[in-house]
């Protein structure tokens, strides 16, 4: 939740749907994203700068303590125009995994994270983000689905109370190393006070997710913003590298 208009706007530094498998007990995940606002707002929304023309870095080390147990830090970064890189802030989220051998109809996790971003970034300076992950898997396909609730915890917003912000992934495996994708992000509003239509935001994101090397993915693709509420052009692009010795 560290963007223009905070309260409601789809996070613009880590643009992922999550995925129900945690790290390996023992191994390390390495994701950098990189994010670049193509057509974003153009004027400042209180002390949070316009996103037009922003560059995005954010790196996010995971590590697996248990099968269905991971623990992630993020270091985020941005470039403005007219700007060097910046600092945004970062984070802190736990994850966990239901077993698969509980035999429930779907995949389940679900991930918890504390944000601390720069007020120039986002007016609320601590966040809190509740992020469940469904997935189903029917032959080639797989479908995910993130119903993330977020709030803050310091700031203006924390008269808001608890802002819904779905995504959702559908994917197709191709080949073994390519898996064509559709995703899409909202931010609806309050839970209880749903913004009107023209205040939301939707961003669907044509891409796909490609295997270079056995434990390094490489996920690309570009978001379209159907309101001006959001962010209306959006290249993004994440490299994950899988590396440790898997622990039993």
């Amino acid at each position: 939740m560290l963007a223009s208009n905070p309260l409601h706007a789809q996070d613009p530094f880590e643009i992922q749907v999550y995925e129900y498998p945690t790290v390996p007990k023992g191994m390390w995940n390495l994701e950098t994203h990189f994010n670049y606002v193509a057509e974003g707002t153009k004027s400042f929304d209180g002390s949070v700068a316009p996103t037009n023309s922003q560059s995005h870095v954010t790196f996010e080390l995971t590590r697996g303590l248990t099968e269905h147990f991971e623990l992630a830090g993020y270091l985020v970064l941005a470039r403005r125009v007219g700007h060097g890189p910046e600092y945004v802030g970062w984070r802190v989220r736990p994850r966990m995994s239901l077993p698969q051998s509980w035999g429930l109809p779907l995949d389940v996790s679900i991930s918890a994270e504390v944000g601390f971003p720069r007020q120039l970034y986002d007016e609320n300076t601590t966040t809190l983000e509740i992020r469940p992950i469904l997935e189903k898997s029917v032959g080639r396909f797989q479908l995910d689905f993130n119903p993330v609730i977020g709030r803050a915890l310091r700031g203006p917003g924390t008269k808001e109370g608890w802002d819904f912000e779905p995504g959702a992934r559908f994917a197709y495996a191709l080949t073994r190393r390519f898996e064509p994708s559709l995703e899409y992000y909202g931010a609806i509003g309050p839970l209880g006070n749903i913004l009107p239509a023209n205040q939301q935001v939707h961003q669907f994101f044509p891409g796909g997710d490609l295997k270079i090397a056995e434990n390094i993915v490489w996920n690309f693709g570009v978001g379209i913003g159907l309101t001006d509420a959001g962010n209306r052009l959006v290249y993004k692009a994440r490299i994950g590298i899988l590396f440790g010795r898997k622990q039993k």
